[in-house]
């Protein structure tokens, strides 16, 4: 399973934009993104390509669960696949924080 990673474009220069990833920032594609990116907005990251811009209204929910699947993962309570899967994604990208 495959998952994209959210994050906040901090600038934007052609079809490159540099994206902070809870603290962490890197350079994402963004021939494939369903939609124009401006800083400020939230995109969703797969495999250093932005494949969505996420709508302002759906950035604060989107945000809360990755955060309730980090602290899900970061306990180690039981096999959740989605945090382990969504934990690896962070890792390689240096992303994750804790």
């Amino acid at each position: 399973m495959c998952l994209g990673v959210p994050g906040k474009v901090v600038s934007v220069d052609g079809f490159i934009a540099q994206v902070d990833f809870w603290g962490v920032t890197r350079q994402v594609r963004l021939e494939l993104c369903d939609a124009d990116v401006e800083v400020g907005d939230y995109v969703l990251n797969h495999v250093g390509y932005a494949i969505r811009r996420i709508p302002p209204e759906e950035v604060e929910e989107t945000l809360a669960l990755y955060d309730e699947l980090l602290e899900a993962a970061a306990k180690g309570d039981g096999v959740d696949l989605l945090a382990a899967d969504m934990r690896g994604e962070l890792d390689a990208t240096g992303g994750g924080g804790s």
